[in-house]
């Protein structure tokens, strides 16, 4: 399993304010039970608040090129699925860090789900565990047994 602490890259929706809090509000989560990092809001930016092109270079390909460097940096995903339907972004990093074997935890407090009560099989298959409140997450990312 993987070392503590991890390296966590949290994939969220950050496109309202209140999107935004939640995500600051797991990220503290993390770092205060020592674990780095990754939120894409703070460390690669909001695409709406960024100007056109970066250092000469247009912002959805600096974007990108972040966050997959992030992806290939970390050791395990926290995939916040919170909406009437996950956050495209948000999916395509699940799939990717799928595909490199990384640990994959889901954390939805959201009541809502695709069909008959479950989210879509591919997203809830990938995950190692779905979390449900904040001690559970608490917990989960707390267990340095589990890591070792």
């Amino acid at each position: 399993m993987t070392n503590f602490p991890r390296k966590i890259y949290i994939a969220a929706p950050l496109f309202c304010e209140s999107e935004r809090w939640f995500n600051e509000k797991i990220d503290a989560i993390l770092r205060s039970l020592g674990h780095e990092t990754y939120l894409p809001q703070r460390d690669g930016g909001c695409y709406a608040e960024l100007p056109e092109l970066i250092d000469g270079r247009p912002k959805e390909q600096v974007l990108y090129e972040k966050d997959i460097a992030a992806l290939n940096w970390c050791d395990t995903l926290l995939f916040l699925p919170d909406g009437r339907v996950p956050d495209e972004g948000a999916c395509f990093e699940l799939g990717y860090a799928a595909a490199q074997g990384k640990d994959l935890v889901a954390y939805k407090t959201d009541a809502r789900a695709f069909m008959m009560g479950m989210d879509n099989l591919m997203l809830r298959m990938a995950v190692s565990e779905t979390l449900r409140d904040e001690e559970q997450l608490r917990e989960w990312f707390s267990l340095k047994e589990r890591m070792e």
